[in-house]
């Protein structure tokens, strides 16, 4: 599993971003055309977010359009502390959040024997052994050390834009993720050469 990644401040997300900020100024004047841009814009990020945490298609289009409704409710709230795609992505998280401790289907504790994953199996149909064994993992996770693996090995985001994401110090989110990957190596011994970064083996 590769490091969290740094956050990135290459010319094409800094566009991004004034892109997304000239957006929220016009939803925060009541624009609904923007508001529908916006939602083109991030309905396949908040989706691919939320497929691998919520794991309910129905659910899923339901936080998206949650999600949506309180930016255009709360535009003109956002003051320019993180990035714009970092605001919303805190705001799918708290829906996420929400969602998943209401959801018992989503908080079950799935048991997975060392059989899930066979070595002997051909190449393809171990593959998908293998993927199903990590979903199944990751959903016996508890819902904030899943959204947390979700947002920094899946979407790429820093320990400290998912402080911000999460509204928890940072130390809290290293914390998190590695008990995560403490549970994931239990779990997937077949994985265990699994590497943690350098500033999560000792967790504050």
């Amino acid at each position: 599993m590769p490091q969290p990644a740094a956050r990135s401040t290459s010319t094409t997300q800094r566009v991004d971003s004034d892109d997304d900020l000239a957006l929220l100024e016009r939803i925060a004047a009541g624009d609904r055309g923007a508001i529908q841009r916006l939602y083109f814009a991030y309905h396949r990020r908040l989706s691919r977010f939320l497929s691998r945490t919520v794991r309910r298609p129905d659910l899923v289009e339901e936080i998206v359009n949650d999600t949506m409704f309180t930016v255009w409710r709360g535009a003109g709230d956002f003051r320019g502390d993180s990035r714009v795609s970092t605001w919303v992505m805190g705001i799918a998280y708290r829906h996420a959040l929400k969602r998943m401790r209401r959801d018992r289907r989503s908080s079950e504790t799935l048991s997975i024997e060392q059989h899930d994953i066979d070595p002997g199996n051909d190449a393809g149909a171990g593959q998908r052994e293998l993927r199903e064994c990590i979903e199944r993992a990751l959903l016996s996770l508890p819902a904030p050390q899943r959204l947390v693996i979700e947002l920094a090995y899946f979407m790429g985001y820093s320990c400290e834009e998912i402080s911000t994401i999460a509204d928890c110090p940072v130390n809290t989110v290293k914390t998190r993720l590695f008990h995560a990957r403490e549970r994931l190596r239990a779990l997937l011994p077949g994985l265990s050469d699994i590497a943690a970064a350098p500033d999560q083996r000792n967790p504050a």
